[in-house]
């Protein structure tokens, strides 16, 4: 039996998908390979064949820039809804992911998210509510549930902000070097243009000597 746990995870899906085998999920991938009730949660029961394709559920929790903003379970024939994007096949092998239902899932930039799914899990049982969690859609007798909350921003604003010390010292750094190199500028143009001067003044000395010989 799957233990649900009553605390929010520390950080939000940030990536839903569909994989043929639990063992075939990619690294860094959670697999909902069983139902709150210990059952198997493969989403495409099929046991007309000796070799059985079985699909499952996986996500991710990538603390990145993107959040999986919801999920939803629509028909095939249905419209997709705006903003959400179907998990059309699976990642291990490039399969189609199901028949007759669409799982869909809408990523949002987490600075533009107010909520995300922080956790999915399959319940076999329709009369079985998990608190916390909100029913997004049923396939196969089986129904998924999401549970929501609020976006963390606050880390990623602080790795964002940079130190004002730093800042500070960055700054007037940059602010004396120019005036150093701008001085240094000038007194070469100076030098040049006396070595310059002096130069044009011997070379027309030279010719006055030459005219007046």
């Amino acid at each position: 039996m799957t233990e649900v746990s009553s605390q929010l995870p520390a950080e939000p899906i940030s990536a839903v998908g569909i994989v043929s085998s639990p063992s075939k999920a990619p690294d860094g991938y959670y697999v909902v390979a069983q139902t709150t009730d210990g059952s198997d949660a493969d989403l495409r029961k099929d046991g007309l064949f000796k070799s059985k394709v079985t699909r499952y559920l996986c996500f991710s929790r990538n603390p990145g820039l993107d959040v999986v903003a919801d999920v939803k379970l629509t028909d095939i024939k249905d419209t997709l809804p705006e903003g959400f994007t179907p998990l059309q096949e699976t990642l291990d092998n490039k399969e189609a992911a199901m028949r007759k239902r669409r799982l869909c899932v809408k990523v949002s930039p987490r600075a533009a998210a107010q909520t995300a799914v922080y956790d999915i899990q399959i319940v076999a049982k329709s009369k079985h509510h998990l608190v916390n969690y909100t029913c997004v859609g049923e396939i196969n007798n089986m129904f998924v549930w999401c549970r929501f909350g609020d976006v963390h921003t606050q880390a990623l604003l602080k790795a964002d902000k940079p130190n004002t010390a730093q800042q500070v010292q960055s700054t007037s750094f940059i602010t004396t070097l120019p005036q150093r190199e701008v001085l240094s500028v000038e007194l070469h143009l100076y030098m040049y243009f006396l070595f310059l001067d002096l130069y044009t003044g011997r070379v027309k000395q030279f010719k006055q000597n030459i005219i007046n010989l």
